[in-house]
C-alpha cells in the first residue's frame, strides 16, 4: 500500500494493485480489510508506528546536546532517504483527514507525543542553563515541530533544498535564536 500510495496516489491504488504488490490474492486482502477505506486506514496506521519506531532509533544524541537532539528528531520530517520520502508522500493523505475522521484520527490523536518529548528535551536544557531563563518549554516544542513539518512538501515538490529547510531549522536550534533564547 505505501509503495503504491507514494507513486501514484492513495485514491489511484486500487486494491487488486496493492494485493499484486504485496504478491498475494486480491480475496486475502479483502478478507483481512474489508474495503480500500479499511486498508487506507490501517496501512496509514502501520506507517505511523513505523516512522516513530525508526525515528526513535535514529536519534542518537544525549540531553546535554539539546541542539543535536532536536535537530535530529526534526531530521525525521525531512525526505532524507527512500523510506523518509515515502512515509512522506503517503502521509499527504493528511489533507483527506479533513473529512474523514477514520484518516483524521491516525494524523490527529489527543496526544501530542513529539511535542512532548520536544519540550521535555528543552525544560533538561532549561535545568542545565543552556535555554534563556523563562521560556515556556511547550509553546517552544510547538513552535519547533511545527515549524520542521510544514516544509516537507515543499522539498518533496522541489520549491525549498533540503539544506534550506534544515538551515531555518538550525537558525531557530542556535544559541542566539531559540531555544536558548
Amino acid at each position: 500500500m505505501w509503495r503504491v500510495a507514494a507513486e501514484r496516489g492513495l485514491d489511484a491504488a486500487s486494491m487488486r494493485e496493492i494485493a499484486a504488490e504485496a504478491g498475494v490474492p486480491l480475496r486475502v486482502v479483502q478478507y483481512h480489510f474489508g474495503s480500500k477505506h479499511q486498508l487506507l486506514v490501517a496501512a496509514l496506521n502501520m506507517l505511523h508506528r513505523e516512522n516513530e519506531r525508526l525515528a526513535r532509533n535514529r536519534v542518537h544524541h544525549g540531553p546535554a546536546n539539546l541542539r543535536g537532539v532536536l535537530g535530529a528528531m526534526l531530521d525525521e520530517f525531512l525526505p532524507l532517504d527512500a523510506q523518509q520520502a515515502m512515509a512522506l508522500r503517503v502521509f499527504s493523505a493528511n489533507a483527506r483527514s479533513l473529512t474523514d475522521p477514520a484518516i483524521a484520527s491516525v494524523f490527529l490523536s489527543e496526544d501530542h507525543p513529539l511535542e512532548e518529548l520536544v519540550a521535555g528535551f528543552i525544560a533538561t536544557a532549561q535545568e542545565s542553563g543552556q535555554t534563556a531563563p523563562g521560556l515556556d518549554a511547550q509553546r517552544k516544542a510547538d513552535l519547533l515541530v511545527a515549524a520542521a513539518v510544514g516544509p516537507f512538501g515543499d522539498v518533496l515538490h522541489g520549491r525549498r533544498t533540503l539544506d534550506d529547510v534544515r538551515g531555518t531549522l538550525d537558525y531557530h536550534l542556535t544559541k542566539n535564536s531559540s531555544p536558548a533564547s
